[in-house]
């Protein structure tokens, strides 16, 4: 085995899910905490960790295609850089990419990333190393403290899911459902608001599946989880993210209308307005089901911007059902939503279902949803053009005297003025684009 020197810089590269974001975070601290500090923008790290998502199609031969550019780059620099694979690619691969990429030293799923540093010391000495096991929230007792925080922060409330839809891979490559403990997610969140977080959004995989005991040993829902976070009087923003219709309950329904700090922004799936392909999915809901809920969402916050996920070409999926699916679009008016074309995850029922979908229709029916999409997100960036809603400022903008931030509809908002990072402040609407609003600051502007 050949020693190698110690890596001086690091570079997390996440893809995929909000949820690869937060492990990336939590990553970086724990290389943070041996030393290692972050490559400069434009440098070559030492350490490279590719925090992989399965859920796009071909993930792993993107892996790849990084890892032998990675390995090339280093190359031509004269250098070598050890090279880590996480996430959910990781785990679902394993020793496979051991055996198909000599340049990786460490692979480790998304439940045991919390031994990286143990598994860098033995890369450091010339090992290769393996870990995709997969232990009920150890993980979290072994990350560090959250010591700095952007103005909007992630915090990971729940992982695995136990629906088995048939096209997905998360039962598989992150687990059954767990929740973590109330006590430690409310220690959690204190900490982040105290490193600067303003906003605070929960993850999960199936987020509205959480469920703990509180301080007083009662069992509460995602609420009673909202609803003690939002006891802090730092803390001034609260979303939650991704949910599934069949464990939305009465209670976070209610709770989007009687906590101020929740944000009037619900992203719920449907994937499909046909009840046949939502059945072959294997989701619990109906098009009327789904579109019930949302009526009572509605009831509760009429002000709630509505988010979704599409997936068109499903095995089997005729016209008449793509069809299907355009009437909840043009029924809901989706302030946002993602859209994509099935495609096969190995190892999942639907891989091997008749009745593929052949590329060219799947391309045809995304062009026609996606305009749809894009519509209504336009009508509903149009509508706010009036309003004055704070703002929370995230980061610079391109320009001199610029900022950008989030609307409470989780719209991307830009002003020029006076402006710090992390500030709230009162916003005019005047401009709608696409994809973001112009905005100008009203006088006395911080909220």
């Amino acid at each position: 085995m050949k020693q190698t020197t110690p890596p001086k810089t690091y570079r997390v590269k996440s893809f995929g899910c909000q949820m690869n974001v937060y492990d990336g975070e939590r990553m970086a601290e724990l290389l943070a905490e041996k030393g290692i500090t972050p490559a400069p923008e434009g440098e070559d790290a030492d350490l490279v960790v590719l925090n992989t998502c399965h859920i796009r199609e071909k993930a792993a031969e993107k892996v790849y295609s990084d890892i032998g550019r990675i390995a090339k780059a280093g190359e031509e620099a004269g250098k070598k850089p050890l090279i880590a694979v996480a996430g959910c690619v990781a785990q679902a691969e394993g020793e496979e990419i051991m055996a198909r990429a000599p340049a990786v030293s460490m692979v480790v799923g998304p439940q045991a990333y919390h031994r990286l540093p143990a598994m860098l010391d033995r890369a450091v000495k010339g090992e290769r190393a393996t870990d995709t096991d997969m232990p009920a929230n150890a993980k979290f007792a072994e990350l560090p403290q959250r010591r700095k925080s952007a103005p909007s922060a992630f915090l990971t409330i729940q992982e695995g899911c136990d629906k088995f839809c048939t096209y997905c891979v998360v039962p598989y490559t992150r687990g059954a459902e767990i929740s973590r403990p109330f006590v430690e997610l409310v220690e959690e969140a204190k900490r982040l608001v105290a490193a600067g977080a303003k906003e605070i959004t929960l993850l999960g995989q199936n987020v509205s599946a959480w469920s703990g005991e509180n301080e007083r040993g009662h069992r509460v829902g995602l609420a009673g989880l909202v609803a003690e976070l939002a006891k802090d009087p730092d803390l001034a923003r609260i979303r939650y993210t991704t949910s599934h219709p069949a464990d939305m309950d009465e209670d976070i329904i209610e709770a989007h209308g009687s906590i101020a700090k929740l944000m009037p922004y619900l992203h719920l799936p449907v994937q499909s307005g046909s009840d046949r392909v939502l059945k072959a999915m294997n989701r619990s809901h109906t098009a009327e089901s789904y579109l019930k809920l949302l009526e009572r969402f509605r009831a509760a916050r009429p002000d709630l911007a509505l988010s979704g996920d599409f997936i068109v070409g499903f095995p089997g999926e005729t016209e008449a059902e793509f069809e299907d699916t355009l009437k909840i679009v043009d029924e809901v008016r989706y302030a946002a939503a993602f859209s994509f074309k099935y495609s096969p995850r190995p190892g999942t029922p639907a891989a091997t279902m008749d009745g593929q979908v052949a590329p060219e229709v799947m391309d045809e029916r995304l062009q026609r949803l996606q305009a749809a999409l894009r519509r209504d997100q336009m009508a509903f960036n149009e509508a706010s053009v009036g309003k004055t809603c704070q703002v929370l400022v995230e980061r610079r903008g391109k320009k001199p005297g610029q900022w950008l931030g989030k609307s409470p509809w989780l719209q991307s908002v830009w002003f020029e003025g006076d402006a710090l990072i992390g500030d709230l402040v009162q916003a005019e609407l005047l401009e709608a684009g696409q994809n973001s609003l112009a905005a100008r600051l009203r006088e006395g502007a911080l909220a």
